[in-house]
């Protein structure tokens, strides 16, 4: 067991937790990095699978992620583009498949401008929120206690629409069933990508991808901090007081005891009930952490020779809110002549998939591929299901999202420090919020006040 002393202490070696500690570093400060697992990168992870390279977590690099493009800068990462020359393809409820170009499905008259009206709402609500305090929004208990479902339906009655809506928040982004969160947490999610257009725009928000890998970013900082980065090593106790001096705390992990300062929780609330608190967390923090919880999403990967969609014109973009797979992307590796499909079970679908045996799942999922791209897509020589629900030290995706009346109620004290004890998480971000850009952001804001306390 090390015994070491710095000013600041970081549980969680993710894109937040390394910012926080790289921006510390460079003031002059000390830090120790105490990270669970036996990697960084938190939920961002790239790994070889029965020998094809995959982006098993985060990946994606969206225009308005300025934070995350300046690390990447700093760092010496490069990004390259999402292929997306060619049709896309699009799955009606009745099963029916259309090619089409553009932001807009192909679907009647009627469910396009239902589609183009709860848009225009949902980006007036953005617009008229703060991302840093959406808890303010003029409207924020009244979208705080109705599910986003059934707030949909208040607005339209095309039930194609309302799904097809819904499809951008609940699977693609809080990978919860729409009537499991509120219409103010959707609101949010969109003022937080800057609209609700801006997540409708997969050209937008899937626009680049990180050469090497997400978990590079990690990775890197992680060179820099040497063997500060201490990993297998979980936090189990926080223990502090208040001295004339100031704060003094200890964490207390597998393989070190940290004396510090300042301690930071850079990992998600549902989480943060995996370490112990002396003394214990006040009664609103206690209340908070149990109205936040992550989704649940498969992350499915389907490696072929070649990718063939090409051929037929297509992008290897898919949407469908009736399919098991709900959206598919061509994710192909920079410079690799293999082709790459990711696809997306979300929420209730996913629930259903992990009913059925491994066999019968992977033929499921990977005949919804085929749908959308023809039949070579059902016979992948590589096939991954990324399933962050079952590891150890994540328990879902991608983020945590508040239940029904939970952010109105609680969201302002989600940053409150307890003590020497700071919060920083992509699942408390303003901007970037659930993105690696978001954890950036936050790694480098909960730096900067520890800067301000200390340096």
């Amino acid at each position: 067991m090390q015994h070491i002393e710095r000013d600041v202490v970081i549980i969680g070696a993710g894109p937040s937790g390394m910012s926080a500690a790289r921006e510390l570093r460079k003031a002059g400060l000390s830090v120790a990095v105490v990270e669970a697992r036996d990697r960084v990168g938190g939920r961002t992870w790239s790994n070889t699978i029965d020998g094809a390279w995959l982006e098993i977590g985060g990946q994606w690099v969206s225009p308005d992620q300025t934070a995350l493009i300046g690390l990447l800068d700093e760092l010496g990462l490069e990004t390259y583009s999402r292929y997306r020359d060619g049709d896309s393809v699009y799955v009606a409820p009745d099963g029916t498949r259309t090619r089409y170009t553009g932001e807009m499905f192909p679907v009647s008259a009627t469910t396009e401008a239902a589609m183009n009206q709860l848009i225009e709402t949902l980006d007036s609500l953005a617009g008229a929120m703060d991302p840093e305090k959406p808890w303010a929004h003029p409207q924020a208990r009244e979208l705080d206690i109705i599910s986003f479902h059934h707030w949909l339906r208040t607005q339209s009655s095309d039930e194609e629409a309302c799904n097809n809506i819904g499809l951008f928040i609940a699977g693609g982004m809080l990978t919860k069933p729409a009537h499991a969160f509120s219409a103010l947490q959707a609101v949010f999610m969109a003022s937080s990508a800057g609209s609700f257009t801006n997540l409708v725009d997969d050209n937008f928000i899937l626009d680049k991808r990180v050469v090497g890998g997400m978990q590079g970013v990690s990775v890197k900082m992680a060179e820099e901090l040497g063997e500060d980065v201490i990993l297998n090593s979980p936090a189990r106790t926080i223990r502090w007081e208040e001295t004339s001096e100031g704060y003094r705390v200890s964490v207390i992990s597998d393989k070190a005891t940290v004396t510090a300062k300042r301690v930071v929780m850079a990992v998600p609330p549902n989480l943060y009930n995996r370490v112990s608190f002396e003394p214990a967390l006040p009664r609103r923090q206690h209340q908070m952490h149990q109205h936040q919880s992550l989704g649940f999403v498969i992350k499915v990967h389907a490696v072929y020779d070649t990718p063939f969609w090409r051929e037929d014109g297509l992008s290897g973009t898919g949407f469908s809110a009736s399919s098991l797979v709900q959206e598919v992307y061509d994710n192909t590796n920079h410079d690799d002549p293999c082709g790459t499909l990711v696809g997306f079970i979300s929420d209730e679908k996913a629930d259903y998939a992990f009913t059925l045996s491994p066999e019968q799942r992977k033929k499921e999922i990977t005949s919804a591929l085929a749908d959308f791209l023809g039949p070579k897509a059902a016979e992948p020589v590589v096939y991954y299901e990324s399933d962050w629900g079952t590891e150890e030290w994540t328990r879902g995706a991608y983020a945590a999202s508040y239940d029904l009346g939970g952010l109105h109620r609680y969201g302002a004290d989600q940053l409150t420090p307890v003590g020497p004890i700071h919060w920083s998480c992509s699942d408390l971000a303003a901007e970037g919020y659930q993105h690696v850009d978001g954890a950036v952001r936050m790694g480098q804001f909960t730096a900067a006040k520890l800067i301000a306390e200390l340096a």
